[in-house]
């Protein structure tokens, strides 16, 4: 039966294989190309230019501004998004009361799964779009309409959330109200996931724990915790990979794209303004390229960290 096995396998692998050669690793090695040259998008006239591009990052102040705006997100999503998934879960699985059916999650946890994972059947343009109408800052908004009508905010100049540059804690505040929909959009994904890994531990683990006179903050930490670690740490992965796009939420968002006064400005809207607004292609490939090198290296970083040995139970 082992005869030919290989022409078998080889027969149904060609074709996606080839699929994803052409169309996912030729136009990044084209990208590659065109970042060093000048190209500027709109003709056939390229000039090499070698790094040049390359160089040119490290002494644009709106990269820089950009970059760190993105290394903001990397550090708040994973870390905020992961926290409340984690809670969540915790709660619905294992926060409940004690009984004779052993350890439960809290009274009407699958009421409790279907709202928190509402999030994930809209779109992300949706999503922005409706959080868009929540911070209008004409008094139409919803945030700025419950204000006003508890007396907190003047009728005739209501707060202008998406267009308030100024800093909270070094950082611009608009990068904090953009998190604020980060979180809430993709902790329900992630609680969904930390349950199911919940749910392979033993009950008998916990209900020994609480015996032993464990609370249930010592048996986070102590059990939950410590036995999540793997599913956690691919979370935090795929979550910086969220965390260094956000390109929809600052488009749909922020006005001018980035704005205001590039107070939101991130890899990804700095590259598309590069390219199509100014018309400098071969710049824009050369951020695209950086990004995803800084990308892959992160990813693999990350892996590195939180290798260890799999805990058996």
């Amino acid at each position: 039966m082992r005869h030919g096995v290989a022409r078998f396998v080889s027969g149904f692998l060609f074709l996606p294989v080839a699929l994803y050669l052409l169309y996912v690793v030729w136009p990044f090695a084209q990208a590659a190309g065109y970042s060093l040259t000048n190209w500027g998008g709109y003709s056939d006239r390229q000039e090499f230019v070698g790094l040049d591009n390359y160089v040119r990052l490290f002494t644009d102040e709106l990269i820089r501004k950009a970059f760190w705006h993105n290394v903001f997100f990397l550090v708040t999503v994973p870390l905020f998004t992961i926290a409340l998934a984690l809670f969540l879960a915790f709660l619905l699985n294992v926060g409940g009361r004690e009984d004779r059916a052993g350890v439960r999650g809290v009274f009407g946890s699958g009421f409790y799964r279907v709202v928190f994972f509402f999030p994930q059947v809209l779109s992300l343009v949706v999503i922005a779009v409706m959080w868009q109408q929540i911070y209008r800052g004409d008094g139409q908004g919803l945030i700025n309409g419950l204000l006003m009508r508890i007396g907190l905010v003047d009728e005739e100049n209501p707060v202008a959330f998406t267009a308030d540059p100024e800093p909270f804690l070094g950082v611009p505040a608009v990068l904090w109200w953009l998190l604020l929909i980060a979180v809430w959009s993709g902790a329900g994904f992630y609680m969904v996931l930390f349950s199911a890994a919940m749910q392979s531990i033993p009950k008998d683990i916990y209900e020994a724990a609480l015996l032993d006179g464990a609370g249930r903050v010592h048996t986070f930490f102590k059990i939950t915790l410590p036995l999540l670690r793997d599913t956690v740490s691919v979370a935090w992965v795929y979550l910086g990979f969220i965390a260094l796009d956000m390109y929809a939420l600052v488009f749909v968002m922020t006005p001018s794209q980035g704005g205001p006064d590039h107070a939101s400005e991130i890899f990804a809207s700095v590259l598309n303004f590069t390219a199509f607004q100014k018309g400098q292609f071969g710049y824009a490939c050369a951020m695209g390229v950086a990004l995803a090198i800084f990308t892959i290296l992160l990813a693999a970083l990350q892996l590195r960290i939180t290798r260890r040995e799999r805990i058996e139970y």
